[in-house]
């Protein structure tokens, strides 16, 4: 709701990011509607970020810590650490993560060193390599793919699992 009548220095000035580049102000007046209202550099700047779905770690970076968000997450470069989001987290060719993993789905083309904790779709792509353990809840691995490691994949709890892998060593087909 627009406020009538209002003092022109009542209107709240944003400060332009460091990196948006500095111009001259044009005056503008108080707009009839919030809606219409034209947008300083830093409100778009800020609106863009917003709508970035996806972090990257380029490739010429070598990063150490650790991972933690709701967002997407892809490494082209060298991570050092654990990385725990609620997105999906994609290891490009060449790139290397040495750490656990918990994320909603994980294509790993590079090179992963640790173990996936948590994921409910897994993909090995033909240049992935995986060295460590894996739980999730589907796997997709491709031809050339490697992977040393404990794989489990396909349960839905534990109440399951162990009656599953029962079942599996009655019939033979279990270790």
């Amino acid at each position: 709701m627009a406020i009538f009548n209002q003092p022109a220095t009542a209107k709240k000035e944003s400060v332009p990011f460091p990196s948006d580049p500095v111009s001259t102000p044009a005056k503008e007046s108080i707009p009839v509607n919030d809606y219409a209202a034209p947008q300083p550099a830093a409100a778009r700047w800020t609106e863009t970020r917003a709508e970035a779905k996806e972090s990257l770690i380029a490739a010429d970076i070598t990063i150490e810590g650790k991972i933690e968000g709701t967002g997407h997450v892809r490494i082209a470069g060298k991570f050092k650490g654990d990385v725990n989001v609620q997105g999906d987290l994609t290891i490009e060719k060449d790139a290397k993560l040495n750490g656990s993993v918990r994320a909603k789905k994980i294509t790993v083309a590079g090179e992963l060193e640790g173990n996936i904790e948590a994921a409910s779709q897994v993909e090995l792509q033909q240049s992935g390599v995986l060295i460590g353990d894996l739980k999730a809840g589907s796997l997709t691995v491709a031809a050339g793919s490697r992977m040393r490691g404990q794989a489990e994949f396909g349960w839905e709890d534990k109440a399951s699992t162990s009656k599953s892998h029962r079942n599996g060593a009655e019939n033979g087909s279990g270790s």
